[in-house]
């Protein structure tokens, strides 16, 4: 099982986890909402479970629980800026369907 994080997503993760000055990455994961039936789910991580994935990027730690990992294997974690607009973005290849405003998904 893999993921990746593009350089765009590891810098901006970086930059803020040297603005927070603690933690020890990001925990990336899924959870059951919206109205295709999961959404993505990105929180600073100050501590790990014994049971967590752990992917490193350079200096970057991500992390993920083995339940989502089911979901997000072959996923790639991006941040775009698009015009006014930006943001994390997930190439999923397991997604097979997204509700029409694009916060959540189904496999």
């Amino acid at each position: 099982m893999a993921i990746t994080m593009t350089s765009a997503a590891q810098q901006h993760v970086r930059k803020h986890l040297e603005h927070r000055a603690s933690g020890v990455g990001v925990r990336l994961g899924v959870r059951t909402t919206g109205c295709s039936g999961l959404s993505y789910v990105l929180e600073f991580v100050d501590s790990m479970e014994t049971s967590d994935q752990i992917f490193e990027f350079d200096d970057i730690k991500l992390v993920i629980d083995p339940k989502s990992l089911l979901y997000l294997d072959g996923t790639e974690l991006d941040y775009v800026k698009e015009g006014l607009n930006e943001g994390f973005e997930f190439k999923n290849p397991n997604v097979k369907d997204e509700c029409g405003c694009g916060e959540s998904f189904h496999v």
